[in-house]
This record gives structure tokens, C-alpha cells and sequence, in this order.
């Protein structure tokens, strides 16, 4: 809104015996050298996802000078965007799924799940790694091209603060994540999506750019939870994950189901940049 370690192979000469070696027979064919073995691929830089093409991105309508809020993002490409929220299940599968196969994802970090304060999200099964990388696990998906952005210090729900007390919970997640990370967050999605507009003034005087709700959420195995009638995907969707026991499972599911319907996944702070270019 730990660092990732490449292994390179190195070949290494067969050990000898520690003797002379015999003179070569001049009357042997000469041989041919051994071909080297090609370097292993190299993994493609930059922030994966699809970019918006020229023009593609329709601007998106500010109210005054606060921070706009967006749920979806304004073009007709079939393109979608994956979000993630809270941080209480750190599956290092997801990880390298996340790495491997250069997935585009957005998370939302909230301090207590990150840091295992509290009671964990079970709703996917019984979490198996609760805390267990703590912010060393989203620099790990920070190094995988991932933007790590703001959920909070504690999940409250908003509307019942006042402003100060919101300020408090969305700047000290974005100094910490700033200090954890090594960015500050440009991003902030509120906990439940409840916000009011002392949120969207918090907000701002945090650097927060733009609020993150979303279209459809994703539940247990995979399964797209709409929330519109006729409960397809749509150009532009924003979906909303959780860092629940079984994510890679799930994630693994939902990214070929998205691509079964024709949709790429793209990178969203590209396309916030087209369509809010400040």
C-alpha cells in the first residue's frame, strides 16, 4: 500500500589423485572440448504483473484534497488485482510461490498479526505458522516484488475513534512498516473496509495516496466470493485475501481459475499511477 537468497551453481574439477599427470600420446585424435553448461535463466527485474497499456486507465474521481477511495480500478481490460490482509499465517510455500512463478500482490499488514499479538485467523483450518518469519516474512515477499502497505496497528474498527485515535493506528503502521521495510506505505486499506471521513483526514496526514476496498473477497479453497448480482469476475476488480492457514492451496486455485476466465493479473500501483497520477 529476510532477504530472498539465489543459489548459483557453481561447476567445481574432478579431484585427482595428486600425482604427475602422464604426457598426452601425440599420435591420440585430438578431442573436442566440452560444451559449458548455459548459466540457469535469469529471473526478469522489475515489479511483475500486467502494466497498463497507453490510455487504457480512466481517471478516477478525488473529493477535494483527501485521499481518494477506490474499489476497483477503471479500464475494460480483463485484468484483476490480488490483495492481502493482516499477516497471521506465514506459509514460506506461498512465498516462493509468490517469487517462483512472479505473481503481482498487494498486502496489507496489520502490526499484531504480523507479530502474533492476539488470536489468529483460523477460518481456512488450523494455522501452522502463526508469527513464525514476524516482519522478516514480508521482507521475503517485500524481495519478491510484493508492496507491503497499511492495515493498522490493531484492527479496530474505525468509525468508533476519533480522529486522533485513527491517526495513531494508521501513522504508527506506517512507521513501522517504513522502518521494518524500508518504505513507507502509500497505501491503506481500513480494518472491515468501515471508514468515515476523520479516516480520510487520518489518512492523509499519515502520506497515505489513496483507501483500498475491494470487489470480491476469496474464501477458503479458492472460492470468489462476489458481490455483485451476477457474480462474475469484472474488468478492473480488486480481491481480497487473507493470510490464512492454506494459502498457498488456495492461492494456487484461485490464480488458475482467474486465468481459466481469460484475466491477467496486474500490477496495481501501475495502474494507480495511470489512473491517479499524483
Amino acid at each position: 500500500m529476510g532477504a530472498v537468497c539465489v543459489l548459483a551453481l557453481s561447476a567445481c574439477g574432478s579431484g585427482g589423485s595428486g600425482g604427475t599427470a602422464a604426457p598426452a600420446d601425440p599420435a591420440a585424435p585430438e578431442r573436442t572440448p566440452r560444451a559449458t553448461a548455459s548459466p540457469r535463466a535469469t529471473v526478469p527485474q522489475g515489479p511483475p504483473g500486467v502494466r497498463p497499456r497507453k490510455g487504457e486507465v480512466r481517471p478516477i474521481a478525488r473529493t477535494g484534497d483527501l485521499p481518494p477511495v477506490i474499489s476497483s480500478i477503471p479500464t475494460t481490460r480483463k485484468v484483476v488485482f490480488l490483495t492481502i490482509d493482516d499477516g497471521w499465517e506465514q506459509d514460506p510455500g506461498f512465498v516462493r510461490q509468490v517469487r517462483d512463478e512472479r505473481i503481482p500482490i498487494t498486502v496489507f499488514a496489520m502490526r499484531d498479526a504480523v507479530e502474533a499479538k492476539g488470536t489468529p485467523d483460523q477460518a481456512g483450518g488450523t494455522a501452522r505458522y502463526v508469527g513464525a518469519g514476524k516482519w522478516g516474512y514480508f521482507r521475503q515477499l517485500r524481495d519478491a516484488g510484493a508492496a507491503i502497505e497499511n492495515h493498522t496497528l490493531t484492527h479496530p474498527n474505525l468509525r468508533l475513534l476519533g480522529r486522533a485515535a485513527q491517526r495513531r493506528e494508521i501513522c504508527g503502521s506506517a512507521q513501522l512498516i517504513k522502518k521494518e521495510i524500508g518504505t513507507r506505505p502509500a497505501l491503506f486499506r481500513p480494518p472491515f473496509g468501515n471508514y468515515n471521513t476523520d479516516t480520510l483526514r487520518a489518512a492523509k496526514s499519515c502520506g497515505v495516496r489513496a483507501v483500498l476496498l475491494w470487489t470480491a473477497t476469496v474464501q477458503p479453497g479458492g472460492k470468489i466470493a462476489y458481490q455483485v448480482p451476477d457474480k462474475r469476475l469484472r474488468p478492473g476488480d480488486i480481491l481480497l485475501l487473507h493470510f490464512r492457514p492454506n494459502l498457498a492451496r488456495d492461492f494456487r486455485i484461485l490464480v488458475k481459475k482467474i486465468k481459466r476466465r481469460g484475466y491477467a493479473l496486474g500490477n496495481l500501483q501501475a495502474y494507480l499511477d495511470a489512473a491517479d497520477p499524483r
